[in-house]
């Protein structure tokens, strides 16, 4: 059996996989053949949202996506925000607010958030809770990461 060969930009840059089974989740890929281990895998179900990646500006859970229906299009991951020099407002909004306790689910609430934020960049209380809502926190309640959403959307919108 052939390998299947997809191409797609992550993080920014243009990246081709040999994938030897149709079959890989994204989850696997991100993880064992780039290395980028922000994505982490929890429930493996999609149930508690510690997968969560951009494909083409929409929050996906890694462990249910099949990496072949990625090819051509747009992923992002934790390591595509910020760098060693510049946080994202949200990833900055997080640290200021203390959102994060042992940083499984809180790669996912950063994309959530940057997600909400890039479709809505002024969103409600009750828009910020919706997006928390489907991301599981076993550490910290959720109190935290709503602020440090609150406050990214201030940081993140523009004066007309």
């Amino acid at each position: 059996m052939a390998a299947t060969v997809i191409a797609f930009t992550l993080n920014g840059d243009a990246v081709q996989v040999s994938l030897k089974s149709a079959d890989r989740l994204l989850v696997d890929v991100l993880r064992e053949d780039l290395q980028l281990t922000g994505t982490k895998r929890g429930c493996g179900n999609g149930y508690c949202g510690t997968c969560a990646v951009l494909v083409n500006g929409a929050a996906v859970s890694a462990c249910l996506q099949l990496a072949v229906l990625v090819d051509g299009a747009e992923v992002r991951t934790i390591e595509g925000l910020g760098n060693n020099n510049w946080l994202h407002p949200v990833q900055a909004a997080f640290v200021r607010k203390a959102a994060f306790q042992c940083g499984i689910c809180t790669p996912a609430h950063v994309l959530a958030a940057c997600a909400l934020l890039e479709q809505n960049p002024n969103p409600t209380r009750a828009e910020i809770v919706a997006t928390v809502d489907g991301y599981f926190c076993r550490c910290t309640g959720y109190y935290k990461i709503i602020e440090a959403i609150r406050e990214a959307s201030k940081l993140t919108t523009r004066p007309a």
